[in-house]
């Protein structure tokens, strides 16, 4: 390539990544809780949007909408990655900046992943940092438009899993007040789930009591809050299956739930600009936030 060209595109695109920049917080003002010390250094790549991975210092990123005209709502996003990497722009900061659109809070939560390298019990780290997301926006509520009553929680694939996790092992500060998840990983147990989160989350050889407690249709609760979820029914990395599995646990427990389902799209679509019908999951989706 050109090397002005390369130059111009880099320049491009380091200009768009600084427009989509939202107010950064670190999730934890002293130690960061189930840690070590450790040499590993967080990474980014660029593969047509960043990916992060070796997470050391979680955050979240506060997009908040311009208009005053805002619905009072707030969603934590959790991008997904496998529980190795986060697709921080794809599954994060694309997402808050639509959110916005509508009048709603977006914050991307940069979670750290469950690696040996930096975490006590690596399976723990993950979980603890969505809960504390969960109580800084609510913490801050006032200050960025917020209903405290109307923050809840979205997540793809694995930050689905994430997502689904909070949604069914929450504590009483908190609970999310709506559950979204995109092509969510939900199930541990062999027959459906993602083998690499899997593996990422809870090891070669986890425990029966670990694969029972995050197989998150088998948590499902008469409090676990109104879920709306989104699929593709050739999804060869996470079966829909996942989906269909936590639908009816959330049916069982007459908890709210809408899905939409889609016959094309595979696995990691995001947003799905330009992919037909399924880039409306998205409308779907502002139309149920709107009927909270």
């Amino acid at each position: 390539m050109n090397k002005y060209l390369l130059a111009l595109l880099t320049f491009m695109f380091s200009s768009i990544l600084l427009l989509a920049q939202g107010n950064i917080i670190p999730l934890w003002d002293d130690e960061v809780p189930n840690s070590i010390p450790s040499a590993m250094e967080e990474r980014t790549v660029i593969e047509g949007s960043r990916k992060i991975s070796q997470v050391v210092e979680p955050t979240i990123e506060v997009f908040i909408p311009e208009s005053e005209n805002t619905s009072k709502q707030a969603v934590l996003i959790c991008p997904g990655g496998g529980y190795g990497r986060l697709a921080y722009d794809k599954e994060g900061t694309m997402v808050a900046q639509l959110l916005n659109e509508q009048g709603i809070v977006g914050v991307v939560l940069k979670y750290r992943l469950p690696e040996d390298e930096s975490n006590k019990e690596p399976h723990l780290s993950p979980l603890m940092d969505v809960k504390r997301g969960m109580e800084l926006i609510r913490e801050n509520a006032e200050q960025w438009g917020v209903d405290p009553q109307r923050v809840g929680v979205m997540g793809f694939s694995a930050g689905g899993h994430l997502a689904s996790t909070l949604g069914t092992h929450f504590d009483e500060s908190n609970r999310p007040d709506f559950m979204v998840l995109v092509y969510p990983v939900v199930t541990m147990k062999l027959d459906y789930t993602h083998m690499g989160s899997r593996l990422n989350l809870l090891g070669k050889s986890p425990t029966n009591e670990n694969v029972e407690w995050y197989s998150n249709e088998l948590q499902v609760k008469s409090n676990t809050p109104p879920t709306f979820i989104t699929h593709s029914q050739d999804d060869r990395s996470v079966p829909v299956e996942n989906t269909l599995q936590l639908y009816s646990a959330l049916k069982a427990q007459n908890v709210p739930v809408e899905m939409h389902l889609y016959p094309y799209g595979g696995h990691g679509f995001g947003l799905a600009s330009g992919k037909g019908r399924l880039s409306q999951w998205s409308e779907e989706l502002i139309r149920w936030l709107k009927e909270l």
